[in-house]
């Protein structure tokens, strides 16, 4: 729903498919318009490294509760990882790293929980849970400390951002620490940056909260576009 209502504010709106790697031939056509990275979650942690890797080519980004940095209430010793690095090549799907289920502490509204729409012919509806494109089981030893490791490195490189962005955080977020978006804004080396936490929303904050509450974040997201383009 995000890029529909992107789209709908007047953005063209491009979904990268990490598996696959997206298609981009489709956007040679909006190669002089301006540029604006938006990622959830691990997806605001990938919008950043792709800043990072290219700091002139983006004009900006929305960063909706990012995973850039680990919880220090949550970060392993570094005892542990390296305990567990010793044996990531040789049990790389072992599934030991324990996590909360977060359809069950992302997802605030019940009924969101529980479905979520598929755009196709016949706009059918999904049990989340039993949707099988979402992963739901604990992450592989190898994934977890990947994501360790990206979340670390980008930790310590927060001072390199430097595109204007704006990251938004629900206070009641205990997927991602809302800290981390603190430690983004303070960080940052931008000039251009905003940052706004929602007194009790969750992490999914455009699919999993109450529609009145998706609307003002969705509001909130194409005024600062809008106001980028000024």
């Amino acid at each position: 729903e995000c890029g529909t209502r992107l789209a709908a504010a007047g953005y063209a709106a491009f979904g990268v498919d990490y598996e696959g790697h997206g298609r981009s031939k489709e956007l040679e056509e909006y190669k002089d318009k301006n540029r604006f990275l938006y990622g959830e979650s691990m997806g605001g942690a990938v919008a950043l490294l792709l800043h990072i890797h290219d700091p002139s080519f983006w004009n900006g980004a929305v960063l909706v509760t990012p995973m850039c940095k680990i919880s220090e209430e949550v970060k392993p010793h570094p005892m542990v990882v390296n305990m567990l690095t010793e044996v990531e090549e040789i049990i790389p799907k072992w599934k030991i790293v324990p996590t909360k289920n977060v359809i069950d502490t992302a997802f605030k509204d019940p009924i969101k929980r529980e479905t979520v729409w598929t755009f196709n012919s016949s706009c059918s509806n999904l049990m989340i849970r039993k949707n099988k494109l979402i992963y739901q089981d604990k992450p592989g030893l190898k994934t977890a400390l990947e994501m360790l490791r990206t979340s670390i490195s980008l930790e310590r490189g927060l001072n390199e951002v430097t595109l204007p962005f704006f990251v938004l955080h629900g206070e009641a977020d205990i997927v991602t620490d809302p800290e981390v978006s603190k430690a983004l804004y303070e960080k940052s080396s931008s000039s251009d940056k905003t940052i706004k936490l929602y007194p009790g929303m969750w992490h999914g904050l455009t699919s999993g909260e109450p529609d009145e509450n998706i609307e003002i974040v969705f509001t909130d997201i194409t005024a600062w576009l809008d106001k980028q383009l000024l």
